[in-house]
């Protein structure tokens, strides 16, 4: 069976998705719907080209116009959301009266919640709906439920996860592939983990430490960012004592933007400057962006992921690890930041319209790992892993 896909949100991770759900998920057309019209036919056009046949269309919509909207994805078979997170609320009450499927990329876990409180009424209407699809959180947390499985009683969960370039450039070393305001978000805030069973606040860039990586990445540093689990804490509160989540730069990185919030550029509440009121992030975005801002195609990126979890199986303790890395692709011009972030949501869009999901609106760490390790290894991601070991655990350390 083949199936018409809509994608709202026509920029880089709507594109790459979009490639996804041809190449994998059985897809006959794709719309892409997107404010801009300009931007709507690129889209179109690009994926038309890479595809090698007319697959895809464009329709100009304003995803806040519900009755247009309507109009616009009257016949599809299930959406994608790859626009801003502000709309994914209003996307997915207009999913649930016209019984689609609906994955989004999420971004803001109180927007999530808010979908989740449609569940009953998603599950009435049939249609699966998976919020908070993408990278991270999303493919982070679906390696998390994988090495979770491996135990027959998992207890610690740790993630590493970052996008970089691949050959940085000083003194930034960093060049970001998605938009600034996604960085700064990252950086702001609380990140919420499970420490001794217990949802813990714990402030963005605390606990910087160093790992090693297989060359030639070498060596990165991990530290605190926000929004990473999405809901996952609270879901999986109960089954395990440690669930954290840190973000992977090159050394460096963390002190240089924690000076910028020290300094008060992450603030968002304008302060006076010779009379004129001024947002610091907005002007820190201002500045950063022709530094570090990227335009898609121009950087060869590279994303990893590194999980490793804690448990018992068989009745003995053990360690399992899975690690994903994944690169530029120069036969499409997708950068990897593109490819798991677009790719994964498509995955998970996969499921849904072939109803191998619940109906109800879902938690991305509901999704059996095992279903989205298979389908990333079908698309080429290079995962590799450990085999669960028994381990003796040192009974003079403390586990958090």
């Amino acid at each position: 069976m083949t199936y018409d896909y809509a994608v709202v949100g026509a920029g880089r991770q709507g594109q790459a998705a979009a490639y996804d759900l041809v190449m994998f998920g059985d897809a006959a057309t794709v719309r892409f719907v997107d404010v801009s019209d300009d931007a709507a036919h690129a889209a179109a056009a690009l994926l038309n080209r890479l595809v090698g046949r007319a697959v895809a269309d464009a329709a100009v919509a304003d995803a806040r116009d519900v009755a247009r909207l309507r109009d616009v994805l009257d016949g599809r078979h299930a959406i994608l959301s790859a626009a801003h997170y502000a709309v994914n609320l209003g996307l997915t009450r207009l999913a649930i009266d016209m019984r689609l499927p609906l994955v989004d990329l999420g971004g803001h876990t109180g927007v999530v919640r808010q979908q989740q409180a449609l569940r009953a009424d998603a599950q009435a209407a049939g249609v699966a709906i998976v919020p908070d699809c993408g990278m991270g959180p999303g493919l982070n947390v679906s390696l998390a439920a994988y090495v979770m499985a491996q135990f027959d009683t998992p207890h610690e969960v740790r993630i590493w996860d970052g996008g970089l370039p691949q050959n940085p450039q000083p003194p930034w070393n960093y060049a970001s592939t998605f938009a600034m305001s996604g960085l700064t978000n990252e950086y702001a805030g609380m990140a919420y983990f499970l420490r001794q069973g217990v949802i813990t606040e714990v402030p963005c860039f605390a606990d910087l430490e160093e790992l090693d990586f297989a060359p030639p990445i070498g060596r990165l540093e991990a530290f605190v960012t926000s929004g990473g689990l999405s809901t996952a804490p609270w879901t999986w509160e109960g089954q395990l004592r440690v669930l954290e989540n840190k973000t992977l730069r090159y050394p460096g990185h963390c002190a240089m933007f924690q000076a910028f919030a020290h300094l008060g550029m992450l603030g968002q509440v304008p302060i006076d400057v010779h009379g004129a009121p001024v947002v610091p992030r907005d002007v820190l975005h201002a500045l950063l962006e022709p530094r570090i801002g990227v335009p898609a195609g121009t950087v060869q990126d590279v994303c990893v992921m590194r999980v490793t979890g804690r448990g018992e199986r068989s009745g003995h303790p053990g360690r399992f690890t899975v690690e994903l890395v994944d690169r530029f692709d120069e036969s499409t011009g997708f950068t990897a930041m593109q490819r798991l972030t677009g790719w994964h949501a498509a995955i998970v869009l996969g499921l849904a319209v072939r109803s191998q999901l619940p109906t109800g609106v879902q938690p991305v760490e509901s999704i059996p790992g095992a279903l989205v390790v298979a389908e990333g290894r079908r698309r080429g991601w290079h995962i590799t892993e450990t085999s669960p070991r028994p381990e003796v655990l040192d009974k003079t350390r403390r586990y958090p």
